[in-house]
This record gives C-alpha cells, sequence and structure tokens, in this order.
C-alpha cells in the first residue's frame, strides 16, 4: 500500500534540486520556506512564446516569437555603436538591435541565417525594431517547436533569474503532480461558487494553457486567481474572527454607572451633541454593559467630536467604580486629549494621569502607584501605558487613539492589563475615515461605529490649488486674514525624512515670513522642540498671542482654534490624501468661513495632480479615504505598510473587495460547520503573523 505523499506545506523549499544555501536565503527573503509556499509565489504577469507569429502583422508594444531569415547584418556607427540586422518571413521584415555583441555572435547573424527571436517590438527610425531580443539559431529542416504553455514571469530578488523561477517553479510543480496540497474548502462551498479545486487552480497560474485569456490573467480576473485569492480572503478574516471569538471568551466588568458625572458634564458644555454623537455613545454604554470584552472601532471625520464621546464612556466606566486608560500614538495627540480630559473632568472632581517616555522619576512614580491603588480614576499616556510596572487596581475600560499607526499585537497587550482573569471593554477611535469594504476587512474582529454628522456651525472649508510661482500672493492673503483679526497656519513639508532637515525648513520659511509680514507675530513649531517648548508655542497660538504658526507636519494632530481660518500647506504634492486632509482639519473649527492653500511645485505628476484635484472638490472624510485606497492601495491607507500585518499573496483588497461580504458569511459558517479546517486555514495564508492572535 502507497504512503500518503508528504504535505507540501511541511516540505522544505530545500529539498528541491537547485534550491542551495544561496539560492534558499534568497527565497527565505520572500517568505518562501517551503514547497508550498514556493507554489503560491505566482507570477505577476505571462508572455506568449507557444506560437510563431508573422512578422508583417506586429505592432508596438507586441511580445512575441517571430522566426525569419536574415537579409543583411551592419554595424551603425553612431552615438552608440550596434548591429543592425534585418530580418524578414515573407509578410514583413523587422530590425533586431544589439549594442552589446559579440565577434561570434556578428559572425553568425550572415545573410540567409534563420533566426527564431522573441522580444518587444519597438518604433524604430526607419522600420519597428526589437532591441536586444533573446535569439535561436535555426539549422535547416529543424522542426517549429514552441513552447506549450504561457511563459510565466515571477516576482524577484536580487540573483534570482527568470530562468531558474520556471525551473523551481517546474520542480514544486512534479512535487504537486503527487499530491500533498490539502484542500481546505469544502466540497459544498467549491460546487456553490463554481470554484476549481486548489491544485488544479495553482498548477494553471504556473504554467497557462495558450488558449487561456492573457488579459484576464494581467488583470487578476481569472477563475483560479480569484480562488485563491477568495481563500486568502478567508484566512484573514478568520484569524481576526478566531481573535474575537477568545476575546469574548475571556471576562469583562459589567459597567453601568449612575450617569451622575455623565450629566455634569453634559450641563458645562457649550453644545449639544449631534443625533450620531449621541448614536454611537448608546451603542458604546450598551457594549459596556456587557459581561464579556467589547470591541468596538469609531470612526469619524476630523472635527465630528469623538474625544467628547470617549470622554462620557469614560465616565460611565469610572461611574461603576472603574478605571480608564486613554492611549494615543504621539506625545502630541496624547498632551492634546491631556488638555481636553483635564478641561472636562478637574471641575468634576476627577483627577486625570499622564504617562509618557518623556516622564521620569517622581512624578512617574507617582501616577503609577496612584494607578495600582486604585485612586487615579484616569489616565493619558503614549506606548508608555505598556510598560510592566504600570499596574491598574480595576481597569475597566481602553481607549485608544489613531488605531492605524498600532498593530493589533500592541493594542491588544493592554487588554493584558485588567484585574485578575478579567479583560477591559476597548473602544478604538480613528480620524482617518475607513472604506467600508477595508474595515470590514482589517477590523473584523471589531464592531463599528461611525459618527457620520459635523456639529452645527461648522462650515466646510473652501480649498484651492497654487504653484508656488504664486507665493507672494498667497503672503498677502496671510497678511490680510491675520489683519482682520484672524489667524494662520503655514505647513512646511520636507521629502527628506530627517527631522533636522524639516525642523530646519520651517525655521528658514518662519524667518522669511516674519520678514515679509512686518508686524504680525510668526510662532514656529517642529519636531526637534522639547515639549515643554512646543506646548507653549500651541498655547500661545490658541490663546492668539501668536498670528500664524509655522509647523512641520506634527500639526496634523494639534490644538483646537477655532479663530485659525486659513491654512497654506507649502509642496502639498508631497503629501498623501489622508495626512492632507488630517491637516486641513486643523482649520474650520469656528463659525466664519476658513480656508485652505495647497501650494504645490510644478510640474505635477499625474498621482500628485490626482489627489490634489481630490482636496479641491471634497471635504468629505469618506470620500477621500475611498480615492486614497484608489490611488495608494489598503497597506498604505491602514500604515500597516510597515508592519506588515494585512500584507496579503495574492488578494488585493481594493479589486477583490466585492467578494468580502462572502468571505464575511463564510467565515461564520466555518467556524460552525468546520472548525478542524481553520487553523490550517489560517497557518497556511498568515503562519507566523498572527502569532500575536495566539493562533
Amino acid at each position: 500500500m502507497s504512503s500518503a505523499p508528504a504535505s507540501l506545506a511541511e516540505t522544505p523549499v530545500t529539498t528541491l534540486k537547485g534550491v542551495g544555501p544561496k539560492n534558499a536565503e534568497r527565497l527565505a527573503r520572500l517568505g518562501i520556506d517551503s514547497v508550498q509556499d514556493l507554489l503560491f509565489h505566482l507570477p505577476v504577469r505571462y508572455q506568449d512564446r507557444t506560437r510563431i507569429v508573422p512578422i508583417g502583422s506586429l505592432r508596438p508594444g507586441d511580445q512575441a516569437v517571430i522566426q525569419g531569415d536574415v537579409e543583411l547584418a551592419d554595424i551603425r556607427y553612431g552615438r552608440r555603436r550596434s548591429l543592425l540586422v534585418r530580418l524578414a518571413d515573407g509578410s514583413g521584415s523587422i530590425t533586431l538591435r544589439f549594442f552589446h555583441f559579440s565577434a561570434a555572435q556578428q559572425a553568425n547573424m550572415t545573410r540567409g541565417a534563420c533566426l527564431r527571436c522573441f522580444g518587444e517590438v519597438r518604433n524604430g527610425p526607419q522600420s519597428y525594431e526589437l532591441v536586444h531580443p533573446e535569439v535561436q539559431y535555426v539549422a535547416d529542416g529543424e522542426p517549429a517547436a514552441v513552447e506549450q504553455a504561457l511563459t510565466p514571469i515571477y516576482p524577484t530578488t536580487e540573483g534570482m533569474h527568470q530562468l531558474t523561477w520556471r525551473d523551481l517553479s517546474a520542480r514544486a510543480l512534479d512535487q504537486l503532480q503527487r499530491g500533498g496540497l490539502q484542500e481546505l474548502l469544502p466540497d459544498s462551498v467549491l460546487a456553490e461558487r463554481h470554484m476549481p479545486p486548489l491544485a488544479a487552480a495553482v498548477r494553471l497560474l504556473h504554467r497557462p494553457p495558450p488558449e487561456e485569456s492573457q488579459r484576464l490573467l494581467s488583470a487578476a480576473g481569472h477563475p483560479a486567481q480569484r480562488r485563491l485569492a477568495f481563500e486568502e480572503l478567508l484566512a484573514h478574516q478568520l484569524s481576526l474572527r478566531v481573535l474575537r471569538r477568545r476575546q469574548r471568551q475571556r471576562g469583562a466588568p459589567a459597567l453601568s454607572g449612575d450617569g451622575r458625572l455623565q450629566r455634569a458634564l453634559l450641563d458645562a458644555l457649550p453644545f449639544t451633541l449631534t443625533d450620531a454623537q449621541q448614536r454611537v455613545l448608546a451603542q458604546i454604554e450598551g457594549d459596556l454593559g456587557q459581561q464579556h470584552p467589547a470591541l468596538r472601532l469609531v470612526q469619524g471625520d476630523v472635527g465630528s467630536g469623538k474625544t467628547i464621546v470617549a470622554a462620557l464612556a469614560a465616565l460611565a466606566c469610572i461611574e461603576a467604580g472603574h478605571q480608564v486608560a486613554l492611549m494615543a500614538p504621539t506625545e502630541l495627540l496624547a498632551e492634546q486629549h491631556l488638555r481636553n480630559f483635564r478641561d472636562w473632568l478637574v471641575p468634576l472632581g476627577l483627577d486625570v494621569g499622564w504617562l509618557s517616555g518623556r516622564n521620569k522619576g517622581k512624578r512617574r512614580a507617582v501616577t503609577v502607584d496612584a494607578l495600582a491603588d486604585g485612586s487615579l480614576p484616569l489616565v493619558v499616556g503614549t506606548h508608555a501605558l505598556f510598560q510592566d510596572d504600570v499596574v491598574f487596581a480595576r481597569l475597566g475600560l481602553v481607549i485608544v487613539d489613531e488605531q492605524h499607526r498600532f498593530g493589533v499585537h500592541q493594542r491588544l497587550a493592554l487588554r493584558e492589563k485588567g484585574a485578575g482573569q478579567q479583560v477591559p471593554h476597548q473602544i478604538v477611535m480613528t480620524a482617518t475615515p475607513i472604506p467600508r469594504t477595508l474595515a470590514m476587512t482589517a477590523y473584523a474582529d471589531l464592531d463599528l461605529s461611525v459618527i457620520d454628522e459635523l456639529p452645527p456651525g461648522r462650515t466646510p472649508v473652501s480649498t484651492v490649488v497654487v504653484a508656488d510661482g504664486r507665493r507672494d500672493r498667497v503672503v498677502e492673503r496671510v497678511a490680510l486674514a491675520c489683519r482682520e483679526g484672524r489667524q494662520a497656519y503655514w505647513v512646511c513639508t520636507l521629502i527628506e525624512e530627517s527631522e533636522a532637515l524639516q525642523a530646519q525648513a520651517a525655521e528658514d520659511t518662519a524667518a522669511a515670513l516674519a520678514d515679509a509680514l512686518e508686524g504680525l507675530r510668526v510662532g514656529l513649531v517642529h519636531g526637534r522642540l522639547k515639549a515643554a517648548d512646543k506646548e507653549a508655542v500651541m498655547g500661545a497660538f490658541k490663546d492668539a498671542q501668536i498670528d500664524l504658526l509655522v509647523a512641520t507636519t506634527v500639526v496634523e494632530v494639534g490644538v483646537d482654534v477655532p479663530n485659525a481660518s486659513l491654512m497654506v500647506i507649502e509642496n502639498a504634492e508631497r503629501l498623501g490624501l489622508s495626512q492632507l486632509h488630517q491637516l486641513r482639519g486643523r482649520v474650520g473649527r469656528g463659525a466664519q468661513q476658513s480656508h485652505c492653500v495647497l501650494l504645490y511645485h510644478p510640474p505635477l505628476g499625474e498621482v500628485a495632480q490626482e489627489r490634489l484635484g481630490v482636496m479641491r472638490e471634497t471635504s468629505d472624510g469618506f470620500e477621500i479615504a475611498r480615492r486614497d485606497l484608489e490611488i495608494r492601495g489598503p497597506g498604505e491607507v491602514l500604515g500597516t505598510r510597515q508592519t506588515g500585518e494585512m500584507q496579503f499573496r495574492i488578494a488585493d483588497l481594493l479589486r477583490d473587495q466585492d467578494m468580502v461580504a462572502d468571505v464575511q458569511a463564510l467565515a461564520d459558517r466555518l467556524l460552525d460547520e468546520h472548525p478542524e479546517r481553520v487553523a490550517p486555514l489560517i497557518h497556511r495564508w498568515i503562519g507566523h503573523k498572527v502569532q500575536y492572535a495566539g493562533v
């Protein structure tokens, strides 16, 4: 009796002939450790070498195999020495151009020699040309054998050539022939969705028959590609569902207060909550009353009033006798929350603590002790909240701002600060609107709430796009606004990553503007200022002691200054849509009409032109997020490009968004009906990346 074929997921890629230590290292750089990994490393495009194309039918841009006789071979001396060969097949002729050639090559290309070539057709000075084509010499009477399948072109890394990839994939496909690639989708699912079996889909994508549509393959719309993308999306969805189910199995304190503190804060506010704020607050309060941990994402556009909703949720927790931790990704954003929460909560007799990397010594010790003995009801901080010595007496609620700046595992680290077996409830806030499809996929472990209404009295910011040649006019506009008693921001952006260079550029700009705007008070903020100095400048701007604030993009988050009604963003073409939208959100917070000037340096690239056009057309954060997703792709929008999370091998959230609802429904079904398939699916597609989920 023959034994079952070895699992290709467990078979090291080093068992394939041609994978020595050097190639194993190169493959590992691409995340390829097993034969299964190699089979899931799919071609990015294909070449058709399955037929010989008549020369007379060629058009520029075609990649084709041709065969013909040499009519003429000649060396030309221009700016570069080149060998020109005219090849004809009876239907037409074409020029082969070689800049690098040996005497032997030249000798073989004599009149009457028969050549088979592959290359891309280009327009030349006199006729169509193939520049440096692949060339084969055809002996008289040799049969015209061609490739049997489309030729795959693989994504590669330094030192790995396409011939090596084709050789390795052929060896992997030989192993696949004997089995070993487990089918993890139930037969009923494949039948309902008319999907090919996994092994057949993989085989086709590595060696598509000539009749397969190259157009469909290059658009990743082939059923075999969609079959694999579907399974990968499903694995990501399952990993987050498993995470969510495990979260819900843990106990959480059921929090319901008497409303005393909430009412006191609402009475003290100079405004009333919008319907959207009230709806989201009710959803959060419903979560907090449960005995399993709430996990809710609260989305809201810039200025929609997420922070006050978070403060009211915090008060519900404090009323129930528990503590609250609010975490933000940067000191500046955390400081802004600290100011707001102290303004709102200290008058109610509540102390608000502060923990950051810069907060050391005795002050830090006092805060840590007060959290441990339960006398401090609320703490605001950065990553410093994760530190081992930070212990809470009764942590009931964790509020995380700008979730996309943290990894999932970082967000979950705070849950372990709960007392005993109980974990705190979690609210995650973001002012970066995320298109619904993306949120459904990236945050499948969270419930979703949207504050989709701006407070009354907010007027949309009018946005203009201006070339930097008209900078003087813009400076005049700033002078006029400030002399009328309003305030303005001038944001400097630099393509360099260096904070020192950015600070220098901002200092130079501030000095130049102070000269040009005599009599106006010009302030300066950048990332290299000490926290206290930064806070002093921002405070002076808020108190109208500064007319014009020159800053780097650190003011993407900052103090709320209703009197600031003009923002100038220099070199706006260098920023992404989401960042431009966040910056623009610094103005338009008062009752008067506000303006944003996007200064750019021509000529503008196509993408920059599109981005600036979107900013001019709309101030709707969700529409901007949708367009941003189209332009930049999901990894950039979610901020996960650097973290490695949500990186797909085959699926593309933008292209494959039509599958998401179906994938969600199937994830629930698999968890209920086929739980034994869940862990293998997650392991196949995500592997080590879900260690934080405990899968």
